[in-house]
């Protein structure tokens, strides 16, 4: 190969690697747009659909805002532990926790965290008395090729009882983040459609 050959190659794979880096910028950003599903998958992949998310981008902006709007014929009311919350009835009793704090609602492709926020959730046995906060379920979501995913983590949602000291940044991270043991939980996963 001469030396223009080999740098018409060298070329050609970096225009071809630019275009399906870009494409793929494209394709995760067209998820952060319209109207999506939210979906719950039990352990045996049966899915429920319990509402929907509108995405709108901003304009010369990577963020999109959000609006979560839940389905709520598919929640019953149960007052536990005080607290009147929407549940889910099935194996477990799966209740949604609303985020006590301001919440920018947007995110970007690469930082789903105030959505995540904003789809708390916590479980409770059915032969439990009460509910247990340190049963909350917090889905880490990650942009794929078929959407949004999701996979439930346990947090201590005692830990927002009080403010955080930045109400600007999403409060729960790693650090308040464990395993959970989704092959005993009842909804495991969570995808955005």
């Amino acid at each position: 190969m001469t030396g223009s050959t080999l740098r018409f190659s060298a070329m050609a794979i970096s225009c071809l690697l630019s275009f399906f880096i870009l494409v793929e910028g494209f394709a995760a950003s067209d998820i952060l747009s319209g109207k999506r599903d939210i979906i719950l998958l039990d352990k045996k992949g049966e899915a429920i659909t319990i509402g929907q998310i509108l995405f709108s981008p901003l304009p010369n902006s990577k963020l999109a805002d959000f609006e979560v709007h839940l389905d709520h014929h598919k929640f019953t009311d149960h007052f536990l532990s005080m607290k009147e919350m929407k549940c889910l009835e099935g194996p477990e009793l799966w209740c949604r926790i609303p985020y006590p704090y301001a919440n920018s609602r947007q995110v970007s492709v690469n930082d789903l965290r105030w959505l995540e926020h904003d789809l708390l959730f916590l479980f409770k046995r059915n032969k439990e008395f009460g509910a247990n906060f340190w049963n909350g379920i917090y889905y880490r979501l990650q942009i794929t090729d078929q959407g949004i995913d999701g996979e439930a983590n346990a947090v201590d949602l005692n830990f927002l009882a009080s403010p955080p000291d930045d109400l600007t940044t999403p409060p729960i991270g790693e650090g308040e983040l464990d395993e959970s043991d989704n092959d005993k939980r009842w909804l495991p996963v969570l995808q955005i459609r």
